[in-house]
Protein backbone atom coordinates (compact mmCIF):
# COMPACT_ATOMS: atom_id res chain seq x y z
CA UNK A 1 0.00 0.00 0.00
CA UNK A 2 1.53 3.54 -0.86
CA UNK A 3 1.97 6.49 1.21
CA UNK A 4 -0.55 8.23 -0.86
CA UNK A 5 -3.48 5.66 -0.01
CA UNK A 6 -2.52 5.47 4.00
CA UNK A 7 -2.52 9.35 3.46
CA UNK A 8 -5.94 9.06 2.14
CA UNK A 9 -7.27 6.95 4.87
CA UNK A 10 -6.07 8.71 7.47
CA UNK A 11 -7.84 11.94 6.09
CA UNK A 12 -11.40 10.20 5.81
CA UNK A 13 -11.52 8.96 8.23
CA UNK A 14 -10.44 12.76 10.30
CA UNK A 15 -12.72 14.02 7.94
CA UNK A 16 -15.82 11.82 9.16
CA UNK A 17 -14.98 12.23 12.70
CA UNK A 18 -14.92 15.92 12.38
CA UNK A 19 -18.34 16.11 10.87
CA UNK A 20 -20.04 13.66 13.36
CA UNK A 21 -17.93 15.45 16.27
CA UNK A 22 -19.71 18.97 14.44
CA UNK A 23 -23.12 17.33 14.10
CA UNK A 24 -23.30 15.79 17.68
CA UNK A 25 -21.60 18.72 19.63
CA UNK A 26 -23.67 20.47 22.20
CA UNK A 27 -21.70 23.77 22.12
CA UNK A 28 -22.43 25.80 19.07
CA UNK A 29 -18.67 27.15 18.93
CA UNK A 30 -17.17 24.30 19.15
CA UNK A 31 -19.57 22.35 16.38
CA UNK A 32 -18.30 25.50 14.04
CA UNK A 33 -14.62 24.55 15.05
CA UNK A 34 -15.01 21.01 13.94
CA UNK A 35 -16.48 22.63 10.93
CA UNK A 36 -13.42 24.12 10.21
CA UNK A 37 -11.82 21.15 11.01
CA UNK A 38 -13.82 19.11 8.43
CA UNK A 39 -13.26 21.78 5.47
CA UNK A 40 -9.35 21.99 6.25
CA UNK A 41 -9.26 18.10 5.63
CA UNK A 42 -11.44 18.45 2.52
CA UNK A 43 -9.01 20.77 1.44
CA UNK A 44 -6.04 18.36 1.79
CA UNK A 45 -8.22 15.86 -0.07
CA UNK A 46 -8.58 18.32 -2.73
CA UNK A 47 -4.48 18.66 -2.92
CA UNK A 48 -4.18 14.64 -2.93
CA UNK A 49 -6.54 14.77 -6.09
CA UNK A 50 -4.00 16.90 -7.62
CA UNK A 51 -6.32 19.67 -7.77
CA UNK A 52 -4.57 22.86 -5.58
CA UNK A 53 -6.51 25.43 -6.74
CA UNK A 54 -9.70 23.87 -5.66
CA UNK A 55 -8.02 23.64 -1.89
CA UNK A 56 -6.81 26.67 -1.97
CA UNK A 57 -10.34 28.15 -2.51
CA UNK A 58 -11.85 25.43 0.19
CA UNK A 59 -9.63 27.25 2.76
CA UNK A 60 -10.05 30.78 1.42
CA UNK A 61 -13.77 30.58 0.89
CA UNK A 62 -15.47 27.81 3.41
CA UNK A 63 -12.79 27.83 6.24
CA UNK A 64 -12.04 31.67 6.28
CA UNK A 65 -14.71 33.78 4.98
CA UNK A 66 -17.83 31.30 5.57
CA UNK A 67 -16.78 30.15 8.55
CA UNK A 68 -16.56 33.90 9.94
CA UNK A 69 -20.10 34.31 8.92
CA UNK A 70 -20.80 31.32 11.05
CA UNK A 71 -19.10 32.41 14.02
CA UNK A 72 -20.47 35.88 14.16
CA UNK A 73 -24.28 34.34 13.74
CA UNK A 74 -23.13 32.41 16.71
CA UNK A 75 -21.89 35.01 18.33
CA UNK A 76 -24.90 37.07 18.04
CA UNK A 77 -27.66 34.59 18.75
CA UNK A 78 -25.27 33.31 21.76
CA UNK A 79 -23.33 30.51 22.13
CA UNK A 80 -25.44 28.27 24.60
CA UNK A 81 -26.17 24.85 23.85
CA UNK A 82 -29.38 24.11 22.37
CA UNK A 83 -31.68 21.40 23.53
CA UNK A 84 -30.61 18.06 21.72
CA UNK A 85 -33.64 16.82 19.86
CA UNK A 86 -36.35 19.41 19.63
CA UNK A 87 -39.38 17.84 18.34
CA UNK A 88 -41.00 18.95 15.07
CA UNK A 89 -44.17 17.63 13.75
CA UNK A 90 -43.83 14.82 11.12
CA UNK A 91 -39.88 15.40 11.64
CA UNK A 92 -38.69 11.65 11.96
CA UNK A 93 -40.29 10.34 9.02
CA UNK A 94 -39.09 13.36 7.17
CA UNK A 95 -35.47 12.86 8.28
CA UNK A 96 -36.04 8.99 7.16
CA UNK A 97 -37.06 9.11 3.59
CA UNK A 98 -34.86 12.32 3.16
CA UNK A 99 -32.19 9.87 4.07
CA UNK A 100 -33.44 7.07 2.06
CA UNK A 101 -33.31 8.75 -0.80
CA UNK A 102 -29.89 10.01 -0.49
CA UNK A 103 -28.82 6.64 0.13
CA UNK A 104 -30.34 6.05 -2.85
CA UNK A 105 -29.02 8.78 -4.90
CA UNK A 106 -25.77 7.84 -3.31
CA UNK A 107 -26.07 4.55 -5.06
CA UNK A 108 -27.02 5.67 -7.83
CA UNK A 109 -23.85 8.06 -8.80
CA UNK A 110 -21.63 5.25 -7.90
CA UNK A 111 -23.25 2.50 -9.92
CA UNK A 112 -24.06 5.14 -12.93
CA UNK A 113 -21.73 3.29 -15.62
CA UNK A 114 -23.33 -0.29 -14.29
CA UNK A 115 -26.80 0.96 -14.34
CA UNK A 116 -26.90 2.54 -17.45
CA UNK A 117 -24.10 1.23 -20.14
CA UNK A 118 -23.39 5.23 -20.35
CA UNK A 119 -19.52 5.79 -19.13
CA UNK A 120 -19.00 8.26 -16.68
CA UNK A 121 -17.99 11.83 -17.52
CA UNK A 122 -14.28 11.32 -16.07
CA UNK A 123 -12.82 11.24 -19.66
CA UNK A 124 -8.84 11.44 -19.50
CA UNK A 125 -9.33 15.25 -20.81
CA UNK A 126 -11.48 16.23 -17.66
CA UNK A 127 -8.88 13.89 -15.54
CA UNK A 128 -5.86 16.50 -17.04
CA UNK A 129 -8.36 19.48 -16.27
CA UNK A 130 -9.16 18.94 -13.23
CA UNK A 131 -8.46 21.49 -10.79
CA UNK A 132 -7.76 24.34 -13.25
CA UNK A 133 -9.15 27.50 -12.38
CA UNK A 134 -10.36 28.64 -16.33
CA UNK A 135 -11.78 24.70 -16.77
CA UNK A 136 -13.63 25.15 -12.96
CA UNK A 137 -15.19 28.51 -14.18
CA UNK A 138 -16.68 27.33 -16.88
CA UNK A 139 -18.30 24.40 -15.51
CA UNK A 140 -19.66 26.62 -12.60
CA UNK A 141 -21.05 29.83 -14.59
CA UNK A 142 -22.03 27.68 -17.36
CA UNK A 143 -23.49 24.38 -16.62
CA UNK A 144 -24.23 24.75 -12.96
CA UNK A 145 -24.98 29.12 -12.73
CA UNK A 146 -28.67 28.80 -11.96
CA UNK A 147 -27.62 26.77 -8.50
CA UNK A 148 -24.39 28.20 -7.57
CA UNK A 149 -27.00 31.52 -7.29
CA UNK A 150 -30.02 29.52 -5.18
CA UNK A 151 -26.94 28.48 -2.64
CA UNK A 152 -26.18 32.18 -2.92
CA UNK A 153 -29.56 33.39 -2.28
CA UNK A 154 -30.10 30.63 0.24
CA UNK A 155 -27.12 31.42 1.95
CA UNK A 156 -28.02 35.01 2.71
CA UNK A 157 -31.93 34.22 3.21
CA UNK A 158 -30.41 32.39 6.31
CA UNK A 159 -28.17 35.16 7.62
CA UNK A 160 -30.58 37.61 7.67
CA UNK A 161 -33.38 35.18 9.29
CA UNK A 162 -30.69 34.47 12.43
CA UNK A 163 -29.94 38.43 12.67
CA UNK A 164 -34.31 38.77 12.66
CA UNK A 165 -34.35 35.76 15.17
CA UNK A 166 -31.63 37.39 17.50
CA UNK A 167 -32.76 40.71 17.57
CA UNK A 168 -36.60 39.70 18.34
CA UNK A 169 -35.45 37.75 21.05
CA UNK A 170 -33.08 40.11 22.73
CA UNK A 171 -36.10 42.83 22.40
CA UNK A 172 -38.17 40.36 23.92
CA UNK A 173 -35.71 40.15 26.67
CA UNK A 174 -35.53 43.70 27.16
CA UNK A 175 -39.08 43.92 27.35
CA UNK A 176 -40.02 41.21 29.64
CA UNK A 177 -37.05 42.67 31.73
CA UNK A 178 -38.53 45.99 31.53
CA UNK A 179 -41.76 44.94 32.94
CA UNK A 180 -40.51 42.62 35.77
CA UNK A 181 -39.23 45.76 37.24
CA UNK A 182 -42.05 48.13 36.87
CA UNK A 183 -44.28 45.95 39.00
CA UNK A 184 -44.06 46.83 42.20
CA UNK A 185 -43.14 43.91 44.90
Amino acid sequence: MSAQVVFFFVLAVVAVVSALAMVFSRNAVYAVMFMVANFSVVALLYVLLGAPFLAAVQILVYAGAIMVLFLFVVMLMGGEPAPLWEHIPGQRPLALVFGLLLAGGLIAAVNVERLTGVPGVMTQEVLERLGQPTALAQVLFDRYLLPFEITSVLLLIGMIGAVVLAKREKRELAASQASSERRPE
